[in-house]
């Protein structure tokens, strides 16, 4: 089975990023292994469009490796997305231990619809935090490196719901 609209793939991949000055070493970020792929359904993932472009029609065991942009990948950092937040938002009644709430931690958060988010504690401004909401890759250059090691149908239940629930 090929990767195409509404399958179920699964990735093994290294991935390293870039800043865009010129020579920029990359560095790696994450990588997932045959103990712990990527999972997700081909069409519906939110994931940057190039991404899943450059997967489209490979098979299990087919090796890829390619580099999205920053304008292919999560783009530019968007100011509006740099909010001040009361710290009474997170008490220890809502689950936020007080030592989650250092400059350079990530929250995890759930946004209005009950889907999981993060953002990133920018600075302490005392009686607020001031958060990134932004998407923590943005304004990098995206290299992976991997193999696809599943494909199959996503089920009915799968495409409702845009995302694998069973791994």
């Amino acid at each position: 089975m090929i990767i195409n609209e509404n399958t179920v793939v699964g990735l093994t991949y290294e991935l390293k990023v870039t800043n865009e000055e010129e020579g920029s070493t990359p560095f790696s970020v994450e990588e997932r292994d045959k103990e712990d792929p990527f999972y997700f359904v081909f069409g519906s993932s939110g994931l940057p469009e190039k991404f899943e472009e450059m997967l489209k029609k490979k098979s299990p065991g087919d090796p890829f490796r390619f580099t999205l942009k920053v304008e292919e990948a999560y783009g530019y950092s968007d100011d509006e997305l740099i909010v001040s937040v009361p710290k009474s938002q997170f008490s220890e009644e809502r689950g936020f231990k007080p030592d989650m709430l250092q400059e350079g931690n990530f929250l995890p958060l759930i946004d209005e619809d009950g889907y999981p988010m993060q953002a990133k504690i920018v600075k302490d401004l005392g009686e607020e935090l001031l958060l990134d909401f932004n998407h923590p890759l943005v304004g990098m250059n995206l290299h992976f490196d991997g193999e696809v090691e599943l494909v199959r149908e996503a089920t009915e239940e799968e495409l409702a719901k845009g995302f694998i629930g069973n791994y």
